[in-house]
């Protein structure tokens, strides 16, 4: 378990930051209509914040890449 956690830990704390994110934004702004897709619904507002705070922290990380002996 503790290899998985320090394998992803960017994207594990982009995802809670996300969900973080998301829910602030349904809490302060959100949408009084109900219409809203995305902010009208706190479970959808976390789980847009979760994608795109995987996104952003992802973007992060270091690549690795395969070397070939020839």
């Amino acid at each position: 378990m503790s290899v998985f956690l320090t394998k992803y830990k960017l994207s594990i704390a982009g995802i809670i930051a996300g969900a973080m994110a998301g829910f602030a934004y349904y809490y302060f702004i959100g949408c009084n209509s109900g219409t809203c897709a995305i902010s009208s619904k706190p479970v959808n507002s976390s789980l847009y914040g979760m994608l795109m705070g995987y996104l952003m922290f992802s973007a992060f990380e270091k690549s690795k890449q395969i070397k070939q002996n020839d």
